[in-house]
Order: C-alpha cells, then sequence, then structure tokens
C-alpha cells in the first residue's frame, strides 16, 4: 500500500571541509540552524544503473541534465517491513528536482529488482516505471554514511546535512546486509550540503566566505565508481604481472574484479 509521496525543489550545494572547520560554522550558524529531530542517523542507498554504468559514467561528464534512481532507508535495523523510499533525483542547471514513493523494503525490492507491480497508481511511480524500461538498471552499487541534519531556525525549508563515514560496496547489494563498506572520505574531512528553495541567504553567504568555506563538485555515487575502477584497473594489473601466475588462477581472479 502506498503510504507517502514527496516532491522537492531545491538548490543544493556541497562543501568538503575539516571537523574543525565544522565546529567553527556550526557555532558562527547557531542562530541560524538548528539539529533537526531525527539526530543522527544511518543513511544506506542502493543506486541503479545501466549493466555498463551509462548513467554514472555520463553524469562524471557534468552534462546539463542528468538523473538517477536509488532505494533509500533510514537507521541499522532493516528488515523487508521497513521503509523504504524509491527515489528518482534530477538536476538541471543547477537545480535538483527529487521525487520519491515510500513503501516497505521488500515491495520495493520486488518492483525495483524484478519489476513485480507495485500497488501505487501514482504520477511518480509512473515516472520511475519509465526510468525503469527506458534505462533497463540493475542494483549497481550501496553507498550509506552518518548523517545529522539541521533545519533553519527561522526559515524551515532551509536544510543542512552533515555526512560522515561515507562508505560503499558493489557486493551484497541488499541493504538487510548493513551498511558496511570501504570508506572514500579523508580522514577527519565531512561533506556538508546546503539545500535551499531559491537563492542562499545573505548571512549564509557571508559566514562562509569569511570562514574561507568554498562549494565543491562531489557526488558520492561518482566519487565512489571513480575509486572503484581505479581499484579495480589496479588490481588487474597486478594480476597480469604475475607472469609465472598458473593460468587458470589467473583467470578466475580477472573474473572476480
Amino acid at each position: 500500500m502506498l503510504m507517502e509521496n514527496m516532491i522537492f525543489k531545491r538548490v543544493e550545494k556541497k562543501y568538503m571541509i575539516s571537523e574543525d572547520k565544522l565546529s567553527e560554522m556550526l557555532e558562527r550558524m547557531k542562530d541560524i540552524v538548528r539539529e533537526d529531530e531525527y539526530g543522527l542517523s544511518t543513511i544506506s542507498n542502493i543506486y541503479y544503473d545501466t549493466p555498463n554504468s551509462d548513467l554514472i559514467v555520463r553524469s562524471l561528464e557534468k552534462p546539463a541534465y542528468k538523473e538517477k534512481l536509488r532505494l533509500r532507508v533510514y537507521g541499522n535495523e532493516v528488515n523487508d517491513d521497513t521503509k523504504a523510499f524509491i527515489e528518482i533525483k534530477k538536476k538541471y542547471d543547477g537545480v535538483v528536482y527529487k521525487r520519491r514513493i515510500q513503501h516497505p523494503l521488500g515491495d520495493a525490492v520486488k518492483y525495483l529488482n524484478h519489476r513485480q507491480e507495485l500497488n501505487d497508481d501514482s504520477q511518480i511511480k509512473k515516472e520511475i516505471d519509465y526510468f525503469l524500461n527506458f534505462y533497463n538498471v540493475i542494483p549497481k552499487m550501496m553507498i550509506a554514511y552518518d548523517r545529522v541534519a539541521y533545519v533553519g531556525i527561522q526559515d524551515s525549508s532551509l536544510r543542512m546535512t552533515v555526512d560522515r563515514n561515507i562508505r560503499y560496496r558493489t557486493r551484497d547489494l541488499n541493504l538487510k546486509e548493513g551498511s558496511r563498506g570501504k570508506e572514500i572520505l579523508p580522514k577527519g574531512y565531512v561533506l556538508i550540503e546546503l539545500k535551499v528553495p531559491g537563492a542562499y541567504p545573505i548571512e549564509i553567504s557571508r559566514i562562509l566566505d569569511e570562514l574561507g568555506i568554498y562549494s565543491t563538485s562531489y557526488s558520492k555515487y561518482g566519487r565512489a565508481y571513480k575509486e572503484y575502477m581505479e581499484n579495480k584497473r589496479v588490481n588487474r594489473g597486478r594480476i597480469l604481472a604475475l607472469g609465472n601466475y598458473k593460468e587458470k588462477e589467473k583467470k578466475i581472479c580477472l573474473q572476480a574484479l
């Protein structure tokens, strides 16, 4: 049964900063944002892509328009009945459009992985149907992180998130398997996202400028994909360099990459 539909349209900017710089930033912004009611939470996602990873490859080329599909859950205790969100996220000319539907995890997985129909006749579901059929996507990567979210004190449409321990894996792509994975953020750094419906508040822009905090282009899926491909290239090279390696064993290792 359909539980919830949500639509977001906003400008998002990202900042990678040290924990020390974050402390300064939060102190300066204590009258602007407050921690939301959820506090610290773990967010786990399965990203869907074509068998050849065409969506993320194109995204890394920084086109004017790009889109992605992911399955998301919150928390560490995950089972088939856990509330899950199927999200289709589009970005055009710097503006992010996110549309999502909510269903139990077990039903969402059957729909995304096996194309088993959902009890959902919403317009968003139809858009996701089209995405699935057009790209013929499969589960490609799990990405998880530990997040603290903040909300504007005067303006609740202002959102800020702080992500730590961003990690990924390319096997066991089942959210019931937990959020373990290889970390990709530099040690001692966090990723901040500031999300607003329109122009940034002048006061926030001033604080960021005075602290020397500048936005960066950072895609969690993109960063993880590039690291994964680089590790795969290096490992392949190491295997091929073993000239006296038994041919059968070498073939097995290469197939496992």
